[in-house]
């Protein structure tokens, strides 16, 4: 018995010893990933807006660079999957929302108090009560309801972003994504939703969110996947006006928010007032694509299974002027992560490594949009869908700072989160979970798709400890640089980091390719459902 342990002790090491051969070897270093990012942050890629000119030139570069690296087509269209939009834009000129108190019209003015959600089919015109619905978010698993015991027939509901703290972080996240949120209250017969961001969680400044209020919103011409069917009216209004929407009521902003920034539970209550909302929408269409590639696999019967590495590569586009710049370069937000492909493409190449299933790689569109580039991928996969094993994706991953902590987004969920553990801390990296479940970042982005389709998924970004100077950088960086025009590459980035970072991904996924069994979520993981249900 004694030797048998020694032995698998002797095993566990010669595995580390293995990964951290493997890190020495320094496939990155930081310069080609960075070279890649200054070409798809170019000005004269246009800010990758969804169906812009701009994002093609970006994805025909991307598409030269995995024809270099011996990156096989496995789109639907050679490298492409095209992906078809209806685009919605408010015109403010024509349009108006006011609150109804006593009979009389209180005008919120568009920009300052609030703005439309053209995610959402708005309604030319509608007036209905409002009722303040905490969270707003239903929860069977956790007996959780803020809608319970509420009229909510023919109203609008007011939500306050958050969850209580007594929520796991996954879960709330996928509770307060948009389909989730809205099945709840469409079935308790709201007409439409007014959004109150969280002032302790706003990663920009209200300045810079309503900035942008006309650029124009898109979501899938696939009518099958559109979750917000009859929704109305969808309006977020600025932290620093909602009193308005209080008064008369018995309670106020302030005390909604003071709750509300250390999770506590939100009363929940009538308003004193009606909204009257008069929404002018110009609609058009659009075609835009994924990107996909594959390298196959080593093994006869594994290769016919995908590891997933994927990255949104669209982003904002051209926009409203900020400094006197219009294009929102979109540098880390994510041509950190779609060069991140690419160098791990390169790298396979230049250092190959038998992987046993095959390496699909995957440049999103549409993720700025609500996830819809992903979300028609997941849906309409251009591989069988059940081959599909993990999917590790990377957005914005920010190498500000040394490599010192990984924070992965759904480390707990499902064995993927074992293995990033054990490659991360042959690199000398520990490991963290999400350490600001407030911000809601594990619905954010593209992983949130595959998961939904029951694929174990994850995500990783340079990790920092909460409430440390790390944390401040951060946290200025999303208020100065995050959706804006700064966000390009004339902007520090610690090219050891990102080599690093690098080196963590192509670890994962070579592990993830060659385990003998597919990854599987915990057993008492949320998410374990959707894999059952397929």
């Amino acid at each position: 018995m004694k030797k048998s342990l020694v032995l698998l002790v002797f095993g566990f090491c010669v595995t580390l010893a293995a990964f951290a051969q493997r890190a020495a070897q320094n496939h990155f270093d930081g310069k080609t990933w960075w070279n890649y990012v200054k070409v798809l942050a170019d000005d004269n890629m246009e800010g990758r807006e969804t169906g812009s000119a701009g994002l093609k030139r970006a994805e025909v570069y991307v598409v030269e660079q995995l024809k270099g690296e011996d990156v096989e087509p496995a789109g639907s269209d050679g490298f492409y999957q095209p992906v078809k939009f209806e685009v919605r834009q408010i015109v403010e000129r024509d349009s108006s929302i006011a609150l109804i108190r006593d009979g009389k019209s209180e005008p919120l003015a568009l920009g300052d108090d609030a703005f439309f959600n053209t995610r959402v089919d708005l309604a030319p015109e509608i007036e209905a009560p409002l009722v303040f619905v905490g969270y707003g978010l239903t929860i069977p698993e956790k007996n959780y309801d803020d809608l319970a015991g509420l009229d909510l027939k023919g109203k609008v509901a007011v939500t306050f972003s958050g969850s209580p703290a007594d929520m796991p972080a996954a879960l709330a996240s996928h509770y307060q994504s948009a389909g989730e949120r809205w099945k709840a209250l469409r079935k308790a017969g709201v007409v439409g939703m007014v959004g109150l961001p969280n002032p302790a969680s706003m990663d920009i400044p209200w300045s810079r969110m309503s900035l942008n209020r006309a650029h124009p919103s898109m979501e899938l011409a696939d009518a099958t996947l559109i979750e917000t069917e009859g929704e109305r009216l969808s309006i977020t209004v600025n932290p620093a006006s909602a009193e308005k929407l209080f008064a008369g009521s018995g309670h106020t902003f302030a005390e909604i928010a003071a709750l509300g920034k250390d999770r506590k539970p939100l009363p929940r209550f009538p308003l004193a007032v009606s909204i009257k909302a008069v929404a002018k929408v110009e609609k058009s269409a659009v075609e835009s694509a994924n990107v996909i590639g594959k390298l196959p696999g080593s093994d006869p019967a594994l290769k016919n299974e995908y590891v997933v590495l994927s990255a949104h590569i669209d982003h904002l586009g051209i926009g409203e002027p900020i400094n006197g710049d219009r294009i929102y370069n979109g540098a880390m937000d994510n041509g950190s992560g779609s060069a991140l492909l690419l160098d791990v493409a390169r790298s396979l190449k230049q250092d190959p490594v038998a992987h046993k299933r095959s390496i699909l790689f995957i440049f999103v569109c549409g993720e700025e949009k609500g996830l819809l580039g992903s979300k028609y991928f997941a849906a309409h996969s251009t591989v069988p869908a059940k081959s599909i094993v993990a999917d590790i994706n990377t957005d914005m991953f920010l190498p500000l700072i040394p490599l010192k902590l990984l924070t992965v987004y759904g480390l707990q969920e499902s064995d993927l989160g074992d293995v990033v553990r054990e490659v991360a801390q042959a690199q000398g990296v520990k490991v963290q979970g999400d350490p600001e479940p407030l911000r809601n970042a594990f619905i954010r982005s593209d992983q949130y798709s595959f998961i939904r389709h029951g694929i174990p998924a994850l995500a990783m970004k340079v990790g920092y400890e909460a409430g440390s100077p790390d944390a401040k950088l951060y946290k200025d960086w999303l208020t100065q640089r995050y959706h804006a025009p700064s966000d390009d590459t004339n902007q520090p980035v610690d090219l050891q980091s990102a080599a690093a970072f690098e080196e963590i991904v192509r670890g994962v996924t070579i592990a993830i390719a060659n385990r003998p069994e597919r990854p599987q979520w915990k057993s008492d993981s949320f998410f374990r459902r959707y894999a059952q249900a397929d």
